[in-house]
């Protein structure tokens, strides 16, 4: 049946196949994802589409080096006392707003306010964890010019913490300075084309509820290194709709191709198809504060029932795997899940997204259904899951995240933490946090790596969530398109080429 969002999508699909026939213009990166940012602004951008879209025009106080590393941004360098509770940022000489405005050291300083005030930011307390009274401001008991973070002259910013944390530097490669002078004339409007004003390789000169467009940030840091002059982003939400577009020479560009479809358009596009080691986990997250799901047996029950090698092999043409969380002989037989079945008592409602999940869900619900596990499937908006999940309305719901260029063992683990992203499923474990805290003081390597190793088996244990599969990162990359590295994923787009005929 047709309605106004397919009639729209169809016109959009339509223009977008037109405009592609009649040639690439030469000097625009087309690209096709599958969401637009929910918000310009780092404060209340929520999606993994947002973190996306940051990357290209907003300018971290350090940076991604193009191998994923970390590199100098608006700071050009760093150093920690001793005591590792002091850090001390020295920005580069000459920073300017895209608006030719001065970025200063008092600019991050009220940035880092600004990020931890609950008044002005939707953001996850995350990467200001550890800074000194940022959890009291987060909280709304003490006031935001309490924070740890100070401007020493015009280049040089102080972040004083209340424990030690040897990723500070890492961690602040997606902390993106504001543009105090901007947001303090038109507030939360700054975001608009029109207002917009940022620090990064590109900036934003048109937004749609469908496309995005950027061209290059003459006043960047690094401009002259930055070869693309304009980008083009538009969300094309159905990954067969991208793909199809994508193959029809009307983008760069594209992620996410279709899950099912793996192994069929690996075959034919060759080298377009590019595959990525990445930080993406699937995974059912459980409502602790519902019967029976707040048994950890019954946790353990669903989760052993699960089987992972169909779903890898059939949904991710064995590009997925088992997670680290499961152990050894997670797929089990009738006989021994039988007698336990009966601990669950109702049937489990499963909450998801059409496609992708919606079929996992449908596969998880056989396999449980062979022991006697009855489920209701819950077909959603992204939004209206989101909004069911963080209300507590759900048993179970399939659940993921992709933390893009972050390969460190922190950025898995760090989503169920206390203060997490991912931790709005009711579950409250002290020697979990415990851990993490720990390994947030640990600046050794090795003893840290060891605390998260011990992290990641506290969740296991508890059946805190059930996880599915590592996922790997897929894109499609056009002829046009040079500079991409066979080790990381083509994010950031300051760092690649247009090659045309």
């Amino acid at each position: 049946m047709l309605n106004r969002r397919t009639l729209l999508a169809a016109s959009a699909a339509t223009s977008l196949a037109a405009c592609g026939r009649s040639g690439p213009p030469p000097d625009l990166l087309r690209v096709a994802t599958s969401g637009l940012p929910d918000s310009l602004d780092p404060a209340r951008g929520e999606f993994a589409a947002a973190a996306l879209v940051y990357k290209q025009i907003h300018a971290g106080l350090t940076e991604y080096a193009p191998d994923g590393s970390v590199g100098p941004g608006l700071a050009e360098s760093w150093s920690v006392d001793e005591s590792g509770l002091v850090w001390t940022f020295r920005l580069r000489d000459g920073l300017t707003w895209s608006d030719g405005h001065p970025l200063t050291a008092e600019d991050v300083a009220w940035s880092a306010r600004r990020i931890v005030d609950p008044a002005q930011s939707f953001a996850v307390l995350g990467d200001f964890y550890a800074v000194a009274n940022a959890r009291s401001i987060h909280a709304g008991e003490m006031g935001p010019d309490q924070l740890g973070v100070n401007a020493l002259d015009a280049r040089t910013v102080e972040f004083r913490l209340d424990t030690p944390l040897g990723l500070l530097p890492t961690l602040m490669r997606e902390f993106y300075p504001f543009p105090r002078h901007v947001i303090e004339r038109v507030g939360l409007d700054w975001v608009r084309p029109e207002h917009i004003v940022t620090s990064g390789a590109y900036t934003v000169t048109a937004e749609s509820q469908m496309s995005l467009d950027l061209v290059r940030n003459s006043r960047h840091f690094a401009a002259d290194q930055v070869a693309i002059p304009a980008i083009r982003i538009d969300g094309v939400r159905e990954d067969a709709t991208r793909m199809r577009l994508f193959r029809a020479g009307d983008y760069d560009l594209a992620d996410r191709p279709p899950a099912n479809q793996i192994d069929y358009w690996r075959e034919r596009l060759g080298d377009q198809f590019q595959s990525f080691d990445a930080p993406i986990l699937r995974y059912l997250k459980v409502n602790h504060a519902r019967v029976p799901l707040d048994d950890v047996r019954v946790r353990r029950l669903l989760s052993r029932a699960i089987d992972r090698q169909f779903l890898a092999h059939e949904f991710y043409a064995d590009t997925a795997a088992a997670t680290e969380f499961v152990l050894p002989g997670a797929v089990v037989t009738h006989s021994e899940l039988t007698a336990q079945a009966g601990g669950v008592g109702r049937p489990l409602q499963i909450r998801t997204t059409t496609g992708e999940g919606e079929r996992l869900a449908v596969a998880i619900s056989d396999d449980w259904s062979r022991f006697g596990i009855e489920t209701e499937l819950l077909v959603s908006y992204p939004t209206d899951l989101y909004q069911a999940v963080d209300g507590g309305g759900f048993d179970i719901a399939i659940a993921s995240f992709n933390r893009g260029l972050k390969s460190d063992p922190f950025f898995m683990l760090d989503p169920f933490a206390p203060d997490g992203f991912a931790a709005n499923f009711n579950w409250d474990d002290e020697t979990f946090a415990n851990l993490m805290v720990a390994a947030r003081r640990q600046n050794e390597p090795r003893a840290r790596g060891q605390l998260y190793l011990a992290a990641m088996e506290r969740i296991h244990d508890q059946m805190a969530i059930i996880p599915l599969l590592h996922e790997r990162a897929h894109w499609l990359v056009g002829e046009r398109v040079a500079g991409t590295r066979a080790d990381i994923q083509p994010m950031l787009w300051r760092d690649l080429e247009l090659i045309n005929d």
